[in-house]
């Protein structure tokens, strides 16, 4: 059975894809990428499987992104899901925390979401924003907690990994960030790997040295011993702390990242 384990580098790259096209992420040298589910957040722009077929065959796996727990105010499905917005991400104002946790998420963007990974032949797909059971407004959603909230998150994520490995086995489910979740009874289980951001350097080539930057480390150590990748994204530009970060890559045993926060670029390998 295929894991994630072997890969030790991977490119990044959600944004800035010259003419529309993945010719760059083709010609990397990394052995996974991450892509955005569509080049330009609608749903006529979704890249096509002839497309995701041909980064695939320079060798690389390849991993639909998108977000389960927001919308971004430019995604084709926005419109409809608007009902679900609770509160807007302060540090992106075009985009907002959803309820998630309600059947019209599952069928109106996450379900067609994963549907169109499927179609179009990724390898698994990257599911960012579980962070949003941290930064739902508790006063716009009566009788939640953040106890609650992580226990709704997991569910989802266990739904997805469900649904999408009952159509194809071996399909990736990767989320990223709050690796706490994996306190959840069926959350580990139910990944294959974990993306994490800044777990050494933030945006950008600021140390990472607060407390939450420690628990962050602990977890996704924690999840790495219990046999799952974790795909560490370091935000730096500064070659010392890019030789830092790929040395502390190499010491925990994580597939490394250094890039800028843009995502806009194939970001050079570490050595």
């Amino acid at each position: 059975m295929r894991t994630l384990l072997s890969f030790a580098l991977f490119t990044y790259v959600l944004q800035g894809y010259p003419g529309g096209r993945l010719d760059p992420v083709e010609h990397a040298p990394h052995q996974l990428a991450i892509v955005d589910l569509s080049r330009d957040g609608t749903k006529h722009g979704y890249f096509t499987a002839a497309e995701i077929a041909r980064v695939r065959a320079s060798g690389k796996t390849v991993l639909a992104y998108f977000e389960i727990g927001s919308i971004e105010e430019f995604r084709t499905e926005y419109r409809r899901s608007r009902g679900l917005a609770v509160n807007v991400w302060k540090d992106w104002p075009d985009e907002h925390f959803v309820r998630y946790w309600e059947p019209r998420w599952w069928h109106r963007v996450v379900k067609p979401r994963v549907d169109q990974a499927l179609r179009a032949g990724f390898d698994g797909v990257y599911l960012d924003t579980p962070l949003a059971y941290e930064e739902l407004d508790l006063h716009k959603v009566p009788g939640e907690t953040r106890h609650s909230l992580g226990r709704k998150m997991v569910d989802l994520i266990i739904r997805i990994s469900h649904y999408a490995k009952k159509i194809r086995p071996g399909f990736f489910i990767v989320p990223q960030n709050s690796p706490e979740l994996r306190h959840y009874s069926g959350y580990t289980g139910a990944i294959d790997g974990i993306g994490m951001e800044e777990l050494f350097y933030r945006a950008t080539d600021v140390p990472c040295e607060e407390s939450w930057c420690e628990e962050n480390l602990a977890d996704a150590l924690a999840l790495r011993r219990q046999g799952k990748a974790v795909f560490a994204t370091d935000y730096a530009v500064s070659p010392a702390h890019v030789a830092r970060a790929c040395a502390l890559y190499r010491r925990y045993g994580f597939a490394g990242n250094v890039t800028r926060v843009d995502l806009d670029r194939v970001s050079p390998p570490c050595h």
